[in-house]
């Protein structure tokens, strides 16, 4: 498994379908996964330190899980079958519960659990963007930087 860091999330053009970026921790490669406008929400809400007055989902599963005292240690992105990104999230001491990545991003970014890729899934599905395209990515930041949650919504 390799530790991923959230780059952002943003709107892909022209099917306006949000995708949340990551990118490895140590290493070049960048994992695109495209993900619904609730879940670009949640993670943009967080990314930003926006606080709902009253909690979404992921802010109510964070809450049961404190509650019950089963931390999330952290996220596994596991497999990648036709296109369909799976995860994992890894509660207490040693659950394992199947979750979608965004969700999984979501609840991870709010407890600030490690999110993990597996090695096969960062081979077939990352990319590495050569050293001309850095400026893209420089953009894809200051974007993060002015896009609000609202965006997202459908």
């Amino acid at each position: 498994m390799r530790e991923l860091s959230v780059v952002g999330v943003r709107v892909e053009l022209p099917s306006n379908q949000p995708i949340v970026l990551l990118r490895e921790v140590e290493g070049d490669r960048y994992l695109p996964i495209w993900i619904g406008a609730v879940e670009a929400t949640a993670i943009a809400y967080e990314q930003q330190g926006v606080k709902p007055a009253r909690p979404l989902t992921h802010d109510l599963l964070r809450d049961v899980l404190a509650a019950l005292k089963a931390p999330l240690r952290a996220v596994e992105i596991t497999e990648l079958k036709e296109n369909v990104f799976f995860a994992d999230l890894l509660i207490g001491d040693g659950v394992r519960v199947s979750a979608r990545p965004s969700d999984s991003i979501a609840l991870a970014l709010r407890v600030g659990a490690p999110i993990r890729c597996a090695e096969q899934v960062l081979t077939e599905a990352g990319i590495v963007i050569p050293d001309e395209q850095e400026d893209e990515v420089e953009k894809f930041r200051e974007f993060l930087e002015q896009v609000r949650p609202e965006d997202f919504a459908g």
